[in-house]
């Protein structure tokens, strides 16, 4: 009976996000690549594999840091983040943009809306059990591989 005007709302909030992307955010994760870097983001926060905010990150990839960087297409002013890619593509390191901050918040477990994360495969301190560490590697491996496919069909 209200399914219609459902399917309308989801995809009125779906027009909605994608109206409120950056030009610059490019490759930009589809519905599957999606939800398989938000799981991937949701896994390495667990096991504290996490950078969180630009600050964060960038010292994180100045530092020499290996990992998937993951950046919210939603942000405003678009200044925040410009630099990120290129030190991405620097340092070798594979990047994707997700819809919005809030989402990429909720997969990191914080509640405050954030700008990017950079998925690593090592904890912070201390050493991973070897099944959460094999887990995470097969889900990064995985992520990384879609991306590095689609970034190469771009150019």
């Amino acid at each position: 009976m209200g399914s219609d005007s459902e399917t309308e709302r989801s995809a009125a909030k779906e027009k909605k996000k994608l109206n409120s992307l950056m030009p610059i955010a490019k490759p930009l994760a589809g519905k599957k690549l999606c939800k398989r870097t938000f799981k991937l983001v949701r896994r390495a926060a667990e096991s504290k594999c996490l950078r969180r905010g630009v600050k964060e990150v960038v010292k994180s990839i100045r530092r020499n840091q290996k990992g998937l960087c993951v950046i919210a297409g939603n942000i405003s002013p678009i200044d925040v983040i410009t630099h990120l890619p290129i030190l991405c593509e620097e340092n070798n390191i594979p990047y994707i943009y997700v819809p919005t901050k809030e989402d990429l918040a909720n997969a990191g477990a914080t509640k405050r809306p954030t700008c990017c994360v950079l998925v690593t495969t090592k904890p912070a301190k201390g050493e991973l059990d070897t099944e959460v560490k094999e887990k995470l590697q097969s889900d990064y491996d995985q992520v990384v591989s879609e991306i590095v496919e689609i970034t190469s069909s771009m150019y």
